[in-house]
């Protein structure tokens, strides 16, 4: 059974990236624990760390340290070949390889980058290190500037000599391919190569290829005069402002880099106040050439400008446009739109589940909050569901929901103001280009929604100038979308609270047939498991009715995200052993229960470490199926689910998703006021998969 999976190359720039995060991101999915192993990195300067480490172990949060997530650097591999120790260099890498592998379900190995220092003897030693370690192969390689015949040929060649030493190869990637070209590639390939090697082609994207404005920094040496924190922007075209303003401007493309002579000061206000304009594509960044400044009072005016940055650098406008060219892109951590893209691409033209299933048949009854995580996203994807988040113009709610489409995970709509959203948009860097936008004050369908509202609480003396007053309300508006079924759900609480989250919901989406009450569950996402907490946002004091349909109504949400239903009616005592009207009521509920749905494991009042606990439960309650293994655990009121679920959440920093509402006839969620963009990416998503099940 293979625990591993070397990712190998060709050459340099291969974007061997892309397939690493994708498949890191699925097996993640899958498995409790993955680890990260690189045989080989290139030098990194005195307490540096090397780029593709730092971004993995950032990004996934692995548990892993980073001098442990790498074998040797490259000139040390080369002092020891030189000197005819390639045994030792094996050796080493080896026993550091079989410390991860001992403690992980998977690793997932990258190969080396084929640096200056080892290129010529890069090939063979990944192909060792490969036999060595006893584990398969992905070969990935870059088809940019290469005929198909030469492309093909050497691709061919070294899956011949990887199989030529006993090496198993899964798969080959041919990678930066023309859009246009994929199929041809693939056809000439699968032509050309063994049976049981699988092709797989993925086109070249521009904002992979593309350097962000700190690289440029780094390679020109540059000096950032204005705009630090946005560093990180991407670029686009770029050109030289060299030309009039009036005849340069029509020359801007969206997130165009503008290089220019530090004395041009015209071009640096004019592009400036471009960017400003709606009129206007928005600029990544201007560089100033020649080592000038622009003259003080201009500097002035740049003080209070920008979200551009300006760098100043002493190479001459010709050679800045030369070395801007030929940087070499790569991916940070701070990279999220590139990590997003990437793992979009993946999950586009790579057949992941199919690689892994060939790879192992390790299966596992631990549902970690990265597997949920990413089977949440999987399910969503399987039904792409049109969801409204009714406060759009809240940097959190832009951030989520351009991850969001991106991964092309669910449609979005945003309710807000139109320019206030492209300009938080543009502060941020964000592309908003897949995201539909309404105002509703300004849309036609407001005065349609304004009669069916109407229409559904005349009886509760609701006139016309007062459902007009409730559809300019962005939570009535986004609710009016789902009730007339133009968007199949609807999150919002991120600056509203619960009340005005949900009062729309309950007075028309109302409640399904069999719901007598509308309740609450959270997803705990604990270090080794997830479970359901309910309910701890809507329902203060719940009678022994209610409860009951809590419980069921939870368990049922547990069932429908993938988490077997063991349910404890929660107590201050377990069994018999206590009397009170709190215990009387939980009592009730827990029998309310079993004869509603006497299929469904159920202990109750049971103590929340008796239900959780397997030696603690066994102790109090050694006949219980539910005492120990609770998955789903009910609270007797709010102020006792809702203290629990936030002292979970501080002190194990477990990840809480929720409030998920239950009961209503479509999808309504709320989110807190301190909600992390993870909040909102994850309770959309979770609000995408109800719609599913309605």
């Amino acid at each position: 059974m293979n625990k591993a999976v070397y990712i190998g190359t060709l050459g340099p720039h291969s974007g061997k990236s892309l397939f690493v995060l994708g498949f890191m991101n699925m097996l993640l999915g899958k498995l409790p624990k993955v680890g990260y192993f690189r045989p080989v990195i290139d030098e990194v300067e005195d307490g540096g760390l090397d780029n593709h480490i730092a971004t993995v172990l950032q990004h996934f949060q692995l548990d892993l340290p980073p001098e442990d997530a790498y074998g040797l650097v490259i000139n040390e591999v080369v002092r020891l070949y030189n000197d005819n120790r390639k045994d030792e260099i094996l050796d080493r890498i080896i026993s550091k390889y079989k410390k991860i592998e001992a403690t992980h379900d998977f690793v997932l190995v990258e190969g080396s980058d084929f640096s200056d220092e080892g290129k010529v003897i890069e090939f063979d030693l990944n192909r060792d290190i490969a036999k060595n370690l006893g584990i398969p192969v992905v070969l990935v390689d870059n088809g940019k500037g290469k005929s198909l015949e030469d492309f093909s040929r050497n691709l061919d060649a070294a899956v011949k000599t990887y199989l030529q030493h006993d090496i198993q190869v899964l798969a080959v990637l041919a990678n930066k391919i023309r859009p246009e070209n994929l199929q041809l590639v693939k056809t000439e390939l699968t032509k050309g190569l063994s049976n049981g090697v699988e092709v797989y082609t993925v086109p070249r994207v521009r904002n992979l290829s593309h350097p962000t404005l700190k690289e440029i920094v780094e390679t020109l040496d540059g000096e950032v005069l204005f705009g630090h924190s946005y560093l990180d922007n991407q670029t686009g075209s770029f050109g030289v402002g060299a030309m009039q303003l009036h005849n340069y401007l029509i020359h801007l493309r969206e997130q165009s880099l503008v290089i220019t002579p530090g004395d041009r000061s015209d071009i640096i206000l004019g592009v400036l106040q471009a960017h400003q304009s709606e009129k206007y594509p928005n600029v990544s960044g201007i560089i100033l050439t020649g080592g000038l400044s622009p003259e003080p009072s201009i500097l002035k005016l740049l003080e209070s400008t920008t979200n551009v940055p300006i760098i100043s650098v002493q190479q001459g406008t010709f050679k800045t446009t030369n070395i801007v060219g030929n940087i070499k892109s790569q991916i940070y951590a701070q990279s999220k739109q590139k990590i997003e893209t990437s793992m979009a691409l993946f999950e586009q033209h790579i057949d992941g589940e199919a690689l892994l299933k060939r790879l192992t048949g390790f299966t596992s009854n631990v549902m970690t909050p990265r597997m949920f995580q990413y089977n949440l996203a999987q399910r969503a994807r399987m039904e792409k569901k049109h969801i409204v988040l009714a406060e759009g113009e809240d940097a959190r709610i832009l951030k989520a929901a351009t991850e969001l489409v991106q991964g092309d995970i669910v449609s979005i709509t945003l309710l807000g103001d139109i320019h206030r959203i492209a300009a938080e948009a543009a502060r941020l860097g964000l592309d908003i280009s897949q995201l539909n936008v309404i105002n509703p004050k300004d849309n036609g369908i407001m005065e349609s929604y304004a009669e069916t509202f109407y229409e559904l609480r005349k009886h509760k003396g609701v006139n016309m100038d007062m459902a007009r007053d409730m559809m300019n309300d962005v939570s009535y508006f986004a609710t009016m979308m789902v009730y007339r079924g133009d968007a199949d759900g609807m999150v919002s609480g991120a600056v509203h609270t619960t009340q005005h989250t949900i009062r729309p919901a309950l007075q028309f989406i109302k409640t399904k047939p069999e719901a007598n009450v509308v309740s609450s569950v959270f997803f705990m996402c604990l270090p080794n498991r997830v479970c359901v907490f309910g309910d701890c946002a809507i329902n203060p004091n719940p009678t022994a009715e209610q409860l009951a349909e809590i419980a069921i109504a939870s368990a049922t949400t547990a069932s429908n995200f993938g988490i077997e239903p063991k349910v404890a009616m929660l107590s201050y005592s377990s069994g018999n052993s206590g009397q009170g009207e709190d215990v009387e009521r939980v009592r009730e509920a827990t029998q309310r229960v079993r004869e509603q749905h006497p299929k469904l494991e159920v202990e109750g009042p049971i103590q929340y470490d008796a239900a959780v606990d397997p030696i603690v439960g066994r102790g109090k309650m050694p006949d219980s199926k539910v005492a120990g293994q609770a998955s789903v655990l009910i609270f007797p009121d709010l102020n006792t689910g809702n203290n629990t679920y936030k002292a979970v959440q501080r002190e194990t920093g477990a990840l809480a998703i929720g409030p998920v509402l239950q009961g209503l006839n479509k999808p309504v969620n709320d989110l807190s006021r301190g909600c992390t963009v993870d909040d909102v990416f994850n309770t959309v998503v979770v609000t995408a998969i109800q719609a599913q099940n309605n």
